[in-house]
């Protein structure tokens, strides 16, 4: 596990794996730049498998390539600048009036995330083929989502990969089962398009069809119609329900935070995170430090139980679990498009429905999407596709015409505006951006002067 100084992803993920009775006596190496991080987790990891009796073996290590050697499995979590550079993705491009709530994904933030973090992610690749077993799998949860893994597929030496996201199972499905009155364990949905944009297409309960139903029953919700005033426009407009939060959404269209005054128009200024400007680098900041305030309160807890009944709903140890014992899983994977959705170009990355067995993982045909959702989305994979071959390589050209296209960066600033911002991000973020060497230097000139 990369990255894997997390008090709460880390822990679950462990528990996840370790509750399939099969893999009990699996061998999990973690593997961090932080050893005070790493430490923690560590000694949290320890306690829980040592009161669960399981044979597991569990080492930790700043040393990535030990780490790696002989995996079956590789898990990325790592977020490469961290906090320090997501303050500078949210606050250079709101000095050109960039309003971003997140900033992971795709705008001004996600676009310079995935400069920082493809480089690395490929480091991370070629490590992999040189040490982990010869049929790893590198499981990537890092965002920008599909940017990576659209850089990992074309530049990772033909690894194996897959690129995970839990916003589609988690609480979108129970946001659709509160607005439809439903079980949500009895919803059966297909979801298909890129990451963070993907799009409901069916939504069944005993096979009964509610995808046309969602509009009305959201803008009845007394909560709901109130807190995803984006979701459900762009509902009305497109003919259907799109994953991710009000905030996130609204930072990949053009049409809803391009004027400051009118945010607050789309978003309820009551709810917590319902996208405000930098909302997302708000809540990190004030949980900076929750790991080392927290730790001695998780230490002196009793330890995580571990056991199906104690399982989360990860994708991951779902799919180890399908692989080594040949049962099946069905969940929605991201993974290059060749041909899986008709009418998205065939090297972008996709999310889309799929299975897991013993033979592997295998994504069937979707088609064309609803020819409004494909529009939008095809704007989105040309702005991937140029920030992907600018992160690889280093062409300053390329990062600026990514921003230039990008939705809501195009339609804030004009080409002179997006040029500076870009001198700017370059050379504040010039410490994660060693492919840009010389266009930093340029950038440094024509700031200077």
């Amino acid at each position: 596990m990369i990255g894997a100084g997390s008090l709460v992803f880390t822990r679950g993920a462990v528990r996840d794996i370790l509750s399939v009775p099969e893999l009990a006596a699996a061998e999990i190496a973690l593997t961090d730049i932080s050893e005070r991080n790493l430490d923690m987790i560590y000694r949290l990891l320890k306690r829980d498998l040592e009161a669960a009796g399981l044979p597991a073996r569990l080492t930790a290590t700043r040393d990535r390539r030990a780490a790696l050697q002989g995996a079956n499995y590789v898990y990325n979590t790592a977020r490469i600048g961290g906090l320090e550079a997501l303050t500078l993705d949210i606050e250079i491009p709101l000095k050109y009036r960039v309003s971003q709530f997140v900033g992971d994904t795709l705008c001004a933030g996600g676009i310079m995330y995935a400069q920082r973090t493809i480089p690395v992610l490929l480091e991370f690749c070629r490590d992999v083929a040189e040490l982990a077993a010869p049929d790893c799998l590198f499981i990537n949860h890092a965002n920008p989502l599909a940017m990576n893994m659209w850089a990992v597929n074309k530049c990772g030496g033909g690894i194996r990969t897959v690129g995970l996201c839990h916003g589609v199972q988690y609480c979108l499905v129970e946001q659709i089962a509160a607005a439809l009155n439903l079980p949500a364990a009895e919803l059966d949905v297909i979801c298909a398009g890129i990451n963070h944009q993907t799009w409901y297409l069916s939504v069944k309960h005993h096979g009964r069809q509610y995808a046309d139903k969602l509009l009305e029953a959201f803008e009845r919700h007394p909560e709901i119609s109130r807190t995803e005033k984006v979701r459900i426009d762009v509902m009305r407009r497109f003919g259907y329900f799109s994953t991710e939060s009000n905030g996130h959404l609204s930072e990949y269209l053009p049409w809803y935070r391009k004027r400051l005054d009118e945010i607050d128009l789309w978003r309820d200024p009551e709810t917590m995170l319902n996208g405000e400007t930098g909302g997302d680098l708000r809540s990190c900041a004030a949980r900076r430090d929750w790991f080392v305030t927290e730790f001695p309160a998780l230490l002196a807890a009793p330890p995580q139980p571990i056991g199906p009944e104690h399982r989360g709903g990860e994708h991951g140890s779902r799919i180890i679990e399908s692989l080594e014992t040949g049962r099946l899983y069905r969940g929605h994977f991201n993974v290059p498009n060749r041909g899986i959705i008709t009418n998205l170009p065939p090297d972008c990355i996709v999310e889309a429905p799929g299975y897991v067995d013993g033979n592997g993982l295998s994504v069937p045909v979707v088609g064309d999407l609803p020819l409004g959702c494909a529009a939008v989305l095809n704007v989105t994979a040309s702005v991937q596709r140029l920030a992907v071959e600018a992160a690889i390589s280093g062409d300053d050209m390329l990062l600026r015409q990514a921003m230039l296209m990008d939705p809501l960066t195009g339609a804030v600033c004009n080409p002179p505006e997006v040029w500076r911002m870009v001198d700017d991000l370059l050379v504040a973020e010039a410490q994660w951006l060693p492919q840009y060497g010389r266009a930093i230097a340029d950038a440094q000139r024509r700031l200077a002067a």
